[in-house]
């Protein structure tokens, strides 16, 4: 407010100065008057909303590291990382730099806000949050301004809370952080992300409050090489997929409050989940509870969660009825699927249906034994196998396939072209740089190779093929168990 009284006294001697010396005032008092108007009206009002939409985490529960499963690796680098600032004194004394910022990386719903805010009542901080499309604006240099607000309010909330130390975390940094001279229309975003680097060059020790900026993205690749120098963003934090252990204890975290019947095998249940995050974990057991509540069940069953899991990953069932023949070929496309898969996998299939689900006409759902990272030569030959072989049983059953299977093809020549490129096919290794055709010519014979052995397989299996396709149309879905009995009986290969 001084700042404001003194400047209107500046332009109001100045205009009396004008009017003795003979000049017309007018234009001058309307530019001004429309200056005025613009200000209080639109930067004051979007640095209004801005402040609104930012806030402590003071006020609501806090979040531990024990409320966190799954993440042991990324909760380990980050506990070590904020050490340093517990005990600020000792790392001054060994001449140890504080870090100044934090980068948290990894897909979309595995914690990374949750990690931010576990951290802040670790060091007993002040929390702040907020997310980098906040600071874009239309305006030049309301960004600029939003970052300096932004850490000033960090410091002032500590200090209102009496705390030595206040936690800066900025969702999405990807929006205020990408590489310089790519927005080329809009430098705005040049300019906040410039203030940005300064402020967190400005973090020092020497400070009353001690400050750490963490950030959190799902792009890194995104974000400009300035922004992730030492200095700034000192470590930078994988925070990926839980593994089975890790999704087990998601589980156990979400489900102590609930009630669990005992069909219900938690261990069983983070095997099925392979590749999910905690926020599908999470949104698995919600679903699993609002089945429950459905039947009017004061449990929650096996039943239920099984219904969850395939709503997450696949969406809600759907109401559309195929007509006769297009169901028939759909049933004899998933039976191909389900029975290649427990032929080269005993024990792999959880289920396969032909009710229709989100996209999909039926699907086959599959468990694996354990998590896979790495894929051998044989391994992706069967994965091959059994993503063509629902096209090849309409091919035996129905005489002509259908477009059922463009989904299967496109991963079969995905699967096929990550063989050939790991050196894994007759082609050895390759160099795409010198690329002629043959890696596609040999993408292609792969997947004819493997569709001319499921279709011996499948030929031989005929009886078996008929008696699931039989069962699925009589009961709309088959379990695991009951595919394999029926492998026992009509089957050949097994």
């Amino acid at each position: 407010m001084p700042l404001i009284e003194a400047g209107l006294g500046i332009v109001i001697g100045f205009l009396i100065f004008l009017i003795l010396a003979g000049y017309d005032v007018i234009p001058f008092v309307l530019l001004l008057a429309f200056g005025a108007v613009f200000y209080f009206t639109v930067l004051q009002k979007t640095s209004l909303q801005f402040k609104t939409r930012i806030g402590s985490d003071s006020s609501s529960r806090k979040v531990t590291f024990q409320d966190i499963g799954g993440q042991n690796t990324a909760k380990k680098e980050l506990t070590e990382a904020l050490d340093f600032i517990m005990v600020s004194e000792k790392t001054r004394s060994l001449g140890i730099r504080p870090l100044k910022g934090i980068l948290l990386t990894g897909p979309p719903g595995t914690g990374k806000t949750l990690l931010a805010k576990a951290a802040a009542t670790y060091t007993d901080a002040a929390f702040i949050a907020t997310a980098g499309s906040e600071f874009i604006e239309m305006y030049a240099g309301v960004g600029a301004q939003r970052v300096r607000n932004l850490f000033k309010r960090a410091r002032d909330l500590a200090k209102r809370e009496n705390k030595s130390r206040a936690i800066l975390f900025i969702d999405e940094i990807e929006v205020m952080g990408g590489k310089r001279g790519s927005h080329t229309s809009h430098l705005e975003y040049d300019q906040t992300l410039n203030q940005l680097l300064v402020e967190m060059d400005g973090i020092n020790t020497n400070q009353d409050i001690n400050l750490l900026v963490i950030a959190a993205t799902n792009r890194a690749d995104m974000l400009d090489p300035a922004l992730l120098r030492p200095g700034r963003f000192d470590r930078i934090v994988k925070v990926d997929l839980p593994d089975k252990e890790g999704r087990l204890q998601i589980l156990k975290i979400h489900t102590s409050n609930k009630p669990l019947d005992d069909s219900v095998d938690l261990e069983a249940l983070a095997q099925e989940t392979f590749g999910l995050s905690g926020a599908h974990l999470e949104n698995i057991t919600n679903e699993a509870a609002i089945y429950a509540l459905r039947d009017q069940q004061s449990k929650i069953t096996a039943k239920h969660f099984i219904e969850a899991i395939e709503k997450v990953m696949l969406g809600e069932k759907l109401d559309k009825k195929p007509e006769k023949d297009e169901l028939e070929r759909v049933t004899v496309h998933e039976a191909g699927h389900a029975i290649m898969s427990e032929l080269l996998r005993p024990g792999s299939v959880a289920h396969v249906t032909i009710t229709p689900r989100g996209g999909a006409l039926g699907y086959v759902r599959q468990k694996p034994e354990n998590d896979i990272y790495l894929y051998t030569k044989s391994y992706l030959l069967n994965q091959i196998k059994i993503a063509v072989a629902g096209s090849v049983a309409e091919e035996i059953v129905l005489d002509e396939r259908s477009t059922g299977a463009v989904n299967d093809f496109q991963e079969a020549i995905k699967m096929a072209k990550q063989l050939v490129l790991s050196g894994l096919s007759d082609l050895g290794v390759v160099d795409m740089e010198k690329e002629d055709g043959s890696v596609n010519q040999e993408v292609k014979q792969i997947v004819q190779n493997q569709i001319d052995e499921v279709r011996s397989i499948l030929t031989r299996e005929s009886a078996l093929l008929g008696a699931l396709t039989e069962q699925l149309s009589l009961n709309e879905k088959v379990t695991g168990k009951q595919l394999q009995t029926l492998i026992v009986k009509y089957g050949r290969c097994a």
